[in-house]
């Protein structure tokens, strides 16, 4: 990866933690399994700050708003896009995206989560996972940047399910 972060598009992240320590995850629409689930995260507007950010692209892609600040990232996280990667991003010149990650604690109920809060969803099903699965579930040119971030915040996550 580059050092040259003015090379990756602004963005931020969201690990959104249940009370009991499990986190939120979202199924990308049209994206064939099995790494096709994520946290929610998006683009950072210019001047925009980025808890705000944050904020923002958890309410419109999941519709959640009762939210408790938990901890943020101190550095910006970097992926790379693979090689012939066709997005839109990549398409506009970006060799990947540089992003700051946020932890919240949901204080809402799950009825909350609506997927098509803000125009065409990112989102097609979500659940309730383990922190140490989401790297596992994830695409794997994001999977280095998700075991930073699982790394930076288990200590607000559930370890294991007890049966």
């Amino acid at each position: 990866m580059s050092q040259d972060l003015d090379l990756y598009r602004p963005n931020v992240g969201v690990v959104l933690f249940h009370p009991d320590g499990r986190v939120w995850l979202g199924r990308r629409v049209s994206t064939p399994g099995p790494h096709n689930w994520q946290f929610p995260q998006g683009g950072v507007d210019p001047g925009e700050d980025l808890e705000a950010a944050a904020r923002r692209e958890l309410a419109e892609e999941t519709g959640a708003t009762r939210i408790a600040f938990l901890g943020r990232t101190d550095d910006w996280v970097a992926y790379d896009f693979p090689a012939g990667h066709g997005g839109s991003k990549a398409l506009r010149g970006w060799k990947g995206q540089k992003q700051v990650w946020f932890a919240f604690r949901f204080e809402g109920e799950d009825a909350d989560f609506d997927l098509t809060a803000h125009g065409p969803p990112e989102f097609d099903a979500w659940r309730w996972a383990l922190l140490a699965e989401a790297a596992e579930l994830i695409v794997p040119f994001k999977r280095a940047a998700y075991e930073r971030v699982v790394e930076a915040f288990g200590s607000f996550a559930a370890t294991a399910r007890r049966g």
